[in-house]
């Protein structure tokens, strides 16, 4: 028998998945906090799921690229077969689902979950990632969709994006059902041809061409005139304010529950040109689970994308310590060390100590690389005469101030 005992493991995490570093967490705090901020800013609760849920519930409308190759699926001890979440919207559905007649409607509802997916990692994908959804039910008319709509933009200006930044395209998943379905030799032929045009980017027109002969002996027409709907949403958007939307008669979303608007919000820049993240109205979803049909209109908005969109443009924010005051240590003992940190930190500040023996220079190059604000140097001399200096290590600013001011000095710094 082999002795694995003494096998060298990894520190690499599982392929397609992500560490998280104090600097990287923080800028995942960052963007969980914008979300939450701008999303609560229109009046929307804040609810959540388990991580798993049943197979089925996937199977019946999320799409047969996302069930057949993306999830991750496998049976438990009890012999039922369950999925990791590949996305909310069906979950989100259930829960409405299961007490519709106790819930006040319309409802605005958001979550901030991870999910998985088995896709290639490349830029913008990964296997787990984190994801703002945001739906609203029970209302049925386009005035969900704008809102809807004005809040993915309005999410997008509150990172610092300018109009300029990204492009919003707007489309009608009925209208374009029906448009393509006239085309094809076959109805049944649509799940193909709706991943055929959603790679039209992606390869030549002689290999569009190609593969579209397959399905279809009519010519593949990109010019879909705009329906009514997709014209009030487009005039009350830029009523709004709104300038940077409009018609894309071939954007489709790779979701079976689309029933009518779909929007998908793109970056502009060249060093990250892509979908970033987008949604649109399910309202036969909630029917899955029995009971009349439920309006609903919503999107997602994933971490991995929103940070690639942050950091090409430079507006991603500078890594501080949660620490306000690193107090180093000159000679002075752990207990007066932690008593002096106890009594400011009850004051409300923020407080770390530096619990080593080394030399101060090394403890005061300590608080630097962490980033903290300020800094003091705490020995015998300062715990006698009750008196310390206090430096702002970004402004280089240093003061003599007492050690029970401390707190009043860094508040109204």
């Amino acid at each position: 028998m082999t002795d694995k005992s003494n096998k060298q493991l990894s520190t690499d995490p599982y392929k397609g998945v992500r560490d998280f570093y104090p600097e990287d967490q923080a800028i995942q705090n960052y963007i969980f906090a914008t979300w939450r901020k701008a999303v609560e800013s229109f009046g929307y609760n804040e609810y959540n799921t388990s991580i798993l849920e049943p197979a089925e519930l996937y199977r019946a409308k999320s799409g047969e690229e996302i069930v057949n190759e993306q999830t991750y699926t496998f049976t438990d001890r009890g012999e039922r077969e369950v999925t990791l979440r590949p996305e909310m919207t069906p979950s989100v559905a259930r829960l409405v689902a299961a007490k519709k007649r106790e819930l006040s409607f319309p409802l605005r509802w958001y979550s901030i979950q991870n999910f998985f997916r088995y896709e290639r990692p490349q830029r913008g994908r990964v296997r787990e990632f984190w994801q703002l959804n945001c739906d609203m039910f029970g209302v049925d008319s386009t005035s969900a969709d704008v809102e809807v709509i004005q809040l993915a933009y309005n999410i997008m200006k509150s990172f610092g994006a300018r109009d300029g930044d990204f492009k919003i395209y707007i489309n009608n998943a009925k209208l374009f059902r029906e448009n393509i379905n006239g085309k094809l030799l076959d109805t049944e032929l649509f799940p193909k041809a709706k991943k055929l045009i959603d790679s039209i980017q992606k390869i030549s027109k002689e290999e569009f061409d190609v593969e579209w002969s397959k399905i279809s002996n009519q010519q593949f027409d990109r010019s879909i005139a705009a329906n009514t709907e997709i014209e009030t949403i487009l005039s009350q958007l830029k009523m709004l304010g709104i300038e940077n939307v409009e018609y894309n008669p071939i954007l489709t979303r790779g979701f079976d529950y689309y029933t009518g608007t779909v929007f998908e919000v793109y970056d502009t820049n060249p060093e990250n040109r892509r979908a970033l993240f987008g949604g649109g109205r399910f309202d036969d979803l909630l029917s899955l689970f029995g009971g009349e049909k439920v309006p609903a209109v919503g999107f997602g908005m994933g971490d991995v994308t929103m940070r690639d969109f942050l950091e090409v443009r430079g507006l991603l924010p500078q890594f501080t310590s949660p620490a306000q005051l690193y107090i180093v240590n000159a000679g002075v003992s752990a207990e007066q060390l932690l008593t002096r940190a106890t009594e400011i930190r009850e004051k409300g500040i923020r407080v770390a100590t530096d619990l080593t023996t080394r030399k101060i220079g090394d403890q005061i190059k300590k608080a630097v690389k962490d980033a903290v604000e300020f800094v003091v140097v705490l020995g015998e001399n300062e715990i006698t005469s009750g008196e310390v200096s206090i430096k702002h290590l970004a402004s280089e600013k240093e003061e003599k101030v007492r050690i029970a001011e401390i707190a009043d000095y860094i508040k109204g710094f």
